[in-house]
């Protein structure tokens, strides 16, 4: 007999809207984001036994700034565990300084406009910290970086896997996650490409190719590619290094996915009675994902 299908791993992700100054002074922390995020992922945990991850995004960081931040746990307690790591980074803050939404995006980690989280439930493998989500695939190029969290279960690896080998890649391990990362890493970085060689005889700087990069990624274009001969239930999160991001699902929608928005933020999560509780708005206001569609936020 096969499986019952079921909707193993919670997502969770948050783009705040308005700058960190905003939420300081409405809802009087600029940690607004993780905080909602933190509720996010204890309202779905039901969903996730054997870890928790998180990861954030700074709109705008100067060269040289980190602006990437992630933190897993596989800890019996794994959200406490977490957060208690995120949190730590800011015991050394005064009272001023934590309400100095400025001061906190240039000096301290996970205070990004970009959030996502997710909590895992593993169905097969060894519960490591190595198989807990996000996912992040590091390059020097800005918009070249991928930050990937999902809740899948693909049932043809081994196809995408020996795609990725023709394409020249050298994967350094044969999962589900690592391979849809990496090809949309594959077309992710094509369109890079793209839009330099098309910008470069224009006699831009090369400074001003990644922000025009930026401006005209198609987003719908990598996922169409990269998605193409993706074969199961899946629900999955990207976060690009520049700032966009995007919510894709699968076509049969076997894996569930939720969005709300409005002026301040928008959110999704694989539950809608969790962005109800937590952001205190009316079911009618939740969105489900259409099968087969994406969810993308353009950094602008």
């Amino acid at each position: 007999m096969s499986d019952p299908i079921k909707h193993e791993c919670g997502l969770a992700f948050i783009r705040l809207l308005k700058p960190l100054d905003y939420y300081q002074q409405k809802y009087g922390t600029p940690l607004y984001g993780l905080y909602k995020l933190q509720l996010l992922l204890q309202k779905q945990r039901n969903r996730g036994q054997d870890g928790a991850g998180i990861a954030t995004i700074k709109l705008d960081s100067k060269p040289g700034m980190r602006y990437i931040s992630r933190k897993r746990s596989n800890n019996p307690q794994y959200i406490k565990a977490l957060f208690d790591g995120v949190y730590s980074h800011f015991k050394d803050c005064t009272q001023e300084q934590l309400h100095d939404a400025e001061w906190l995006k240039a000096n301290k980690p996970y205070t990004g406009e970009l959030l996502m989280g997710h909590l895992r439930y593993g169905t097969h493998g060894v519960n490591t910290i190595e198989t807990c989500h996000p996912f992040l695939r590091q390059n020097n190029w800005i918009s070249r970086n991928l930050v990937v969290a999902g809740n899948f279960n693909l049932t043809n690896v081994d196809e995408l896997f020996e795609e990725l080998i023709e394409l020249g890649q050298y994967p350094k391990e044969k999962s589900d996650t690592v391979t849809v990362m990496e090809k949309i890493g594959h077309f992710l970085d094509d369109e890079v490409e793209r839009l330099f060689n098309w910008f470069n005889p224009e006699g831009y700087s090369h400074q001003r190719i990644n922000e025009l990069i930026a401006e005209h990624m198609d987003i719908q274009r990598v996922l169409q590619r990269a998605s193409r001969k993706f074969d199961g239930g899946y629900a999955m999160a990207g976060m690009i290094g520049h700032g966009d991001a995007f919510v894709l699902r699968d076509p049969s929608g076997i894996r569930p996915a939720f969005y709300y928005q409005d002026e301040e933020v928008v959110v999704m999560t694989s539950e809608r009675p969790a962005i109800q509780a937590a952001f205190d708005v009316s079911h009618t206001k939740i969105k489900e994902l259409t099968p087969g569609h994406a969810l993308i936020i353009k950094k602008n």
